[in-house]
């Protein structure tokens, strides 16, 4: 029996700009659910986890925006994550700014052994505090998860790193820090450049991708950023980056990820309807979860 479970976290704490907050309810206007529920046996829309409307904090030591804040409410994350996944329930998280991954991850990473991470993002999310240019956590989750970075986040949930960094695939970067430029070569993450898509074309990307995480891991998690697309898709984004995936290529990325079946968890992040054109990036990501959940064209 297929069920989803959905999960909004309208979090802007990991960042500057306004609006990343109402995400999750641009996404389902965009008719999430009833995309998404010819699919499934059961799909279970349960809300939002609280956020509030807390004041901005820098940490004094580290520099670190809402860190005590950001920490605080991806516990609530990755606890109710952690439920979903207990129940028997696919979790889709909808965000957001790209921190929450580090709730999701820390709930999703529990129940596997090896757990792959899909990134596909202009970004490679890999600072901390000492590289980071801004001191904002939404550029931080995919090193708080290998293990680098403030206690308060590498350690959220209790154990630490949630994920290694032979089972990362970046797809789609064109806009990394030098800091991350070193970790990528100091760790061995796998990185789809856009200089590699363009040269090798996303079928091959993706069919190279699937099948380095299908030999070493026992579960995947698929964490999109919208940024990772081209603005010209998906114009509703913080930090958008010409030169991106088409919304073609992301389609044809997602139905090859349902042929293989080795997504496990996933979430939709940073879609900020302030920025954006009468919804078209909400609109874009649920069309590209149809494609992720096995809609077919023919």
């Amino acid at each position: 029996m297929k069920k989803l479970s959905i999960i909004g976290m309208p979090m802007d704490l990991g960042q500057m700009r306004r609006g990343v907050d109402m995400g999750p309810s641009a996404i389902r206007y965009a008719g999430i659910n009833e995309r998404l529920k010819p699919l499934f046996d059961e799909v279970h829309d349960l809300g939002d986890i609280p956020i509030g409307r807390p004041e901005v904090v820098v940490d004094k030591e580290s520099n670190l925006r809402n860190l005590d804040l950001v920490a605080e409410k991806n516990t609530l994350l990755a606890e109710k994550v952690d439920e979903v996944i207990e129940s028997g329930s696919f979790p889709l998280v909808l965000g957001g700014d790209h921190s929450i991954a580090i709730g999701t991850l820390a709930g999703v990473a529990k129940h596997y052994k090896n757990l792959g991470v899909i990134w596909y993002d202009a970004h490679g999310d890999l600072n901390t505090a000492e590289t980071s240019p801004t001191g904002n956590i939404h550029g931080m989750p995919l090193a708080a998860s290998l293990g680098l970075g403030h206690p308060l986040l590498t350690e959220l949930g209790g154990y630490s790193p949630k994920i290694k960094p032979e089972n990362v695939v970046i797809i789609g970067a064109r806009a990394l820090d030098d800091g991350e430029k070193d970790l990528i070569k100091e760790i061995g993450i796998k990185v789809y450049t856009m200089h590699e898509i363009d040269r090798l074309g996303m079928t091959k990307v993706m069919e190279e991708t699937i099948s380095y995480l299908k030999e070493n891991t026992d579960g995947v998690h698929l964490s999109l950023d919208l940024d990772g697309l081209d603005p010209s898709d998906a114009p509703g984004v913080g930090t958008p980056v010409m030169g991106g995936i088409s919304y073609r290529e992301s389609h044809l990325a997602m139905e090859m990820l349902e042929e293989s079946k080795i997504i496990t968890s996933a979430e939709f992040v940073e879609v900020n309807p302030i920025l954006d054109e009468k919804n078209r990036t909400a609109t874009c990501a649920v069309a590209l979860m149809g494609s992720l959940f096995g809609e077919k064209l023919l």
